[in-house]
């Protein structure tokens, strides 16, 4: 298979190396594309194998004839979620398939321009979920699917982002929901398709809240920020500021990101307290599904610790998972916890609850993203999925309608009921 990427940030780099390091004898990355050339530099740099001549770049506004002149076979698309549609929509044109890093898009318009072009092309777009597979959220479906704990009737999900990884979200291009579609969106894809998975089900009524209560500038002031600059590099507070980014510090960060900044203007260390940040920290979503289920859903930013807490209730019993990612942030260091930080409890009605063996493996993501490498780059060489962990254009839409609609509820404070939404639209799915 042919492949060209599009988007060379930080994103791209899992696609890129699993295709150079582990299936370059089946398959080729024979362009790369993006909009800053110091970042295309470098990824050509890395996705070049020895003896060869290296990897074609492309500028994004010549992606039209990267496409002419390379003919990939699949386009993988990374770069910034309101770019997404325009890139797959493009790819599906001339003749391509895609994958496509989540979510698939950020709002209902270009929803239904993808659905469309799929349509009409028949090309085929995954949506790399990975939280799908891997191993422990997998023991979830198939302990749901044998019927452990009887039907599913509600589900209570909490999902916490640390004071590194919450904040970096505040200070970059997905700040302005016009880029992201707001954490709902952009993060919250992962946990409303997990849902949707694991349920087996669709949404069909949100009711959300949701408000910026911590990354404020009056939270910048109450921790004696207030002499604080717009971003970290040239802030004169940022040695006593707890959220600062040292991107000379790091060299990933400083070769991808601070070098880069000559050539588009952007910057990657934006001060997380600014006034103008058009996102939401605290969110709370009350979904109801198609069969039935109802849940609860909160996802917070600015939490001491990382990871998840989920409750299935069962009409036998319920099941308890919690994974502990981040014990917390100590002196601006993340202390990651280890395999032993994921427990599953199983309580039927009439017995002792149960901790469950969790499986786990090696790789990001708790192991899920080698995992997923393999069924998209080698299908043939894994296990038939009886999981259906795939996703496609119809999971990733249905991934970001639970988002779309309650950013919508936050909005104007009512419920959204998403079948009356798409018909609106002339969206279908």
């Amino acid at each position: 298979m042919k492949i060209a990427i599009v988007g060379c940030g930080s994103r791209h780099k899992m696609f890129r190396d699993s295709v150079v390091e582990d299936y370059s004898d089946k398959h080729e990355i024979v362009a790369l594309c993006d909009s800053n050339g110091h970042r295309l530099r470098l990824a050509a740099e890395a996705a070049s194998q020895p003896g060869t001549n290296g990897v074609a770049t492309y500028l994004a506004g010549d992606f039209d004839r990267l496409i002419a002149e390379q003919k990939p076979d699949t386009v993988v698309v990374a770069t910034p979620d309101f770019l997404h549609s325009d890139y797959i929509i493009r790819a599906f044109e001339a003749g391509c398939d895609v994958i496509c890093e989540k979510p698939l898009t950020i709002d209902l318009t270009r929803l239904k321009m993808i659905l469309d072009a799929q349509a009409r092309t028949g090309r085929k777009v995954m949506v790399t979920f990975n939280y799908r597979y891997s191993p422990a959220r997998t023991q979830i479906k198939e302990l749901i699917m044998s019927g452990a704990i009887g039907t599913v009737t509600a589900v209570d999900f909490r999902w916490h982002l640390d004071r590194v990884h919450g904040a970096d979200y505040f200070r970059r291009w997905h700040r302005q929901k016009e880029n992201s579609g707001g954490l709902l969106v952009h993060k919250s894809t992962h946990h409303f398709d997990l849902l949707n998975w694991w349920l087996g089900s669709v949404p069909v009524d949100v009711f959300a809240s949701g408000r910026r209560a911590f990354y404020r500038p009056e939270m910048a002031v109450e921790l004696g920020l207030g002499g604080r600059g717009t971003r970290c590099a040239d802030c004169a507070v940022a040695s006593s500021c707890d959220f600062e980014l040292n991107m000379d510090g790091d060299e990933n960060l400083r070769s991808l990101y601070r070098e880069a900044e000559d050539e588009d203007g952007y910057y990657r260390d934006r001060c997380v307290f600014d006034a103008d940040i058009g996102i939401e920290d605290t969110m709370q979503a009350h979904i109801r599904y198609a069969s039935g289920v109802t849940a609860n859903y909160t996802l917070t930013s600015y939490s001491p610790w990382e990871g998840l807490e989920i409750k299935f209730q069962g009409t036998k019993g319920d099941i308890t998972h919690r994974h502990v990612e981040v014990h917390g942030v100590f002196g601006g260091e993340r202390a990651h916890a280890g395999g032993d930080a994921v427990t599953t409890e199983l309580h039927l009605a009439g017995e002792h609850p149960r901790m469950l063996d969790v499986p786990h493996g090696e790789g990001h993501h708790g192991g899920a993203d080698p995992v997923m490498l393999g069924y998209i780059f080698d299908p043939e060489g894994m296990e038939p999925d009886r999981f259906g962990r795939a996703s496609d254009h119809v999971a990733g839409g249905w991934s970001i309608l639970t988002g779309i609609a309650a950013n919508m509820s936050i909005e104007t404070g009512s419920a959204v009921n998403i079948p009356t939404m798409l018909r609106a639209r002339g969206i279908k799915l």
